[in-house]
């Protein structure tokens, strides 16, 4: 089968691929590109595990074919901390025990880090609705929405 040569932007760098017209972004980020940071829960956009930004916009990467990435924008979770330096969310996480398995934390910090960017001060209820895309199984949520809150007050510099 032809593969299709895709030019895309990835975390801010030119990057080129090669794909099949059916792999999804979320595949391609994983088995071409080595960004396995994304992970698949569900491959049928129901958990958020694998949301990335894609021109701006949160997106399931496993909905989202490799072929549609040609001349975009991607900011996959690898690209959220500053080279050692962790983003405050990332931070913020490990300092409320916010994750336990991991499958499902890359997806709740890349969507935090874009309701944060769009509403530096969310309510709770923002919060909890901006973040219903993404399920986890093992932390029940609550400290997840602290997490999120605590660093929305930080930045902030409340």
């Amino acid at each position: 089968m032809a593969k299709n040569h895709v030019t895309t932007t990835i975390n801010g760098e030119a990057v080129e691929f090669l794909c099949e017209t059916q792999q999804t972004l979320l595949d391609v980020l994983r088995d071409e590109l080595d960004l396995t940071g994304s992970k698949e829960g569900c491959a049928s956009g129901d958990c958020g595990a694998c949301s990335v930004m894609l021109n701006g916009r949160l997106v399931c990467s496993c909905l989202v074919l490799g072929v549609e990435t040609e001349g975009a924008e991607v900011e996959t979770i690898e690209g959220m901390a500053n080279g050692e330096e962790l983003h405050p969310l990332q931070q913020k996480f490990l300092e409320h025990a916010a994750l336990q398995c991991g499958i499902c934390t890359p997806g709740f910090l890349v969507a935090a880090k874009d309701l944060l960017e769009r509403n530096p001060d969310p309510t709770e209820t923002e919060v909890r609705y901006w973040l219903a895309g993404n399920l986890c199984r093992c932390t029940g949520y609550d400290k997840i929405i602290r997490a999120v809150l605590d660093t929305a007050a930080e930045m902030r510099g409340a």
